[in-house]
């Protein structure tokens, strides 16, 4: 029941055109995913249940307060108007709050940290798709320099945020908050550039999930033990987290080249060379999680104690899958 929820609720925020049935798809989206999130009753889980329940009850308010807002100025409740810059300027806050794009990001490391790394997963890719598409429709309404400003802000944020990091789960929150900001800064330009880095996105980050799942990894310290138990798992996934990071032969490539080539197009150097500089940190954090997976194998002692090898009950397809897609695809540029 909460799967086909949480499926309907995004699937009804896509075939809207009018903001009270837009509203409703997110709220049906988060009052899907929250027992999910609660389901093993840990302290933590709830905790993080709790703060996303918040946010997301925030910015659903500020959505349907900014849709009544224009509707009472203009009279029409449909998505196209917003010809209130008030309103529009809401709705991005809002929606921007609901991805978590920098600087309403704060809740995303915390919230992610608090998960199991499937529900991560979920929280990461599916639950970005409905307010992106919202944010896509409304993009030409808003302000210019206020969307490159929250794609500068995210991608540096994302990268600095990472840095000190040793969960897994909270570097990869920020490397998403990075990500959605690669998203949003092309978006007024090019928004076909948007759903192509929204689309790499979410392979290379199921990749990289299924990949801890599967080893039951949650802190740096515990990647320096999977290679003996699967070696060739190891491998790829440090492959996967360089082409997370942007390495030229790997997916990961793409969306970044093609952004930056857009923006060199659109005769925005400065933000170009920023983005591409935002990049290096990110690529920092993920350079760390490949040294401690690839590069302190024996004979090395390990830093931490080594876990009981349990075999694991999920089903080898997605991660292949995923796998795959997030290393090859460049040749499709």
């Amino acid at each position: 029941t909460l799967l086909s929820s949480l499926g309907l609720g995004t699937t009804l925020t896509f075939a809207s055109s009018h903001w009270l049935l837009a509203w409703m798809g997110l709220e049906i989206n988060t009052l899907a995913i929250i027992p999910l999130m609660a389901q093993h009753h840990h302290p933590r889980a709830v905790e993080a249940t709790t703060k996303y329940f918040l946010t997301q009850a925030t910015a659903a308010a500020m959505i349907l307060f900014a849709s009544t807002t224009n509707a009472w100025i203009t009279g029409v409740w449909d998505m196209n108007s917003l010809s209130n810059p008030i309103a529009s300027t809401m709705i991005i806050a809002a929606l921007a709050l609901k991805i978590g794009l920098a600087p309403m990001h704060f809740w995303m490391p915390e919230v992610l940290q608090g998960l199991d790394l499937l529900t991560g997963l979920v929280l990461s890719t599916w639950q970005k798709l409905a307010p992106l598409a919202l944010i896509i429709q409304t993009a030409q309404s808003i302000d210019p320099l206020l969307l490159t400003a929250l794609g500068l802000m995210s991608t540096l944020i994302g990268g600095w945020g990472g840095l000190n990091q040793t969960q897994l789960r909270k570097i990869l929150a920020y490397s998403s908050i990075a990500h959605m900001g690669w998203m949003i800064i092309v978006l007024q330009y090019a928004p076909q550039l948007t759903l192509l880095a929204l689309l790499t996105y979410i392979f290379m980050t199921s990749a990289a999930f299924l990949t801890l799942k599967a080893s039951s990894a949650t802190k740096i310290g515990t990647l320096a033990t999977v290679w003996s138990k699967s070696p060739i798992l190891t491998t790829t996934t440090a492959l996967v987290l360089l082409s997370l990071g942007g390495l030229p032969p790997l997916t990961g490539f793409m969306p970044k080249w093609l952004i930056l080539q857009e923006l060199a197009k659109q005769s925005l150097p400065l933000v170009a060379t920023i983005m591409a500089l935002a990049a290096l940190l990110s690529l920092y954090f993920y350079l760390r999680l490949c040294y401690a997976m690839t590069l302190t194998i024996s004979p090395n002692t390990t830093a931490s104690t080594t876990p009981w090898r349990v075999r694991t009950t999920q089903a080898p397809f997605p991660l292949a899958l995923a796998t795959v897609m997030a290393l090859g695809l460049l040749p499709v540029t």
